[in-house]
């Protein structure tokens, strides 16, 4: 077997749950083999194609390695392709507990708790 159906493909690599869903994702424009739009699920896919899917907000680069002759577990669909997608940006982080940005209004109930741990005052001082 030197190719396989790229709906098939992408059902057995468990990009989708699906093979219609698969079909809907060839068929709706959001694959793409070797950088040109895929539009019918019976486009052949070979070992060494790239095959980028846009999904859920996030888009896959996916390696074809292989092909399975029926649907298997996890551990065999991550052996037909290699994930080429690049890692996400890192989400900017928060000011650190305690320091709140300029002109950001009055602080929380937690902020100012953490405010009042920072200086020392945890407890109630009744005196």
């Amino acid at each position: 077997m030197d190719r396989q159906r790229i709906d098939k493909w992408l059902w057995h690599a468990r990009v989708v749950r699906t093979r219609s869903a698969a079909a809907a994702l060839v068929g709706g424009g959001m694959v793409r083999l070797n950088n040109e739009r895929v539009e019918q699920p019976s486009r052949p896919v070979r070992p060494g194609d790239v095959v980028t899917i846009a999904l859920d907000r996030s888009v896959r680069i996916l390696k074809v390695t292989g092909y399975a002759e029926r649907r298997g577990s996890a551990d065999i669909a991550r052996g037909l392709f290699e994930d080429l997608t690049p890692p996400p940006a890192p989400k900017p982080s928060a000011p650190p507990s305690g320091q709140r940005a300029e002109g950001s209004g009055r602080p929380t109930k937690r902020e100012r708790r953490d405010t009042d741990r920072l200086r020392g005052r945890d407890g109630f001082d009744l005196e």
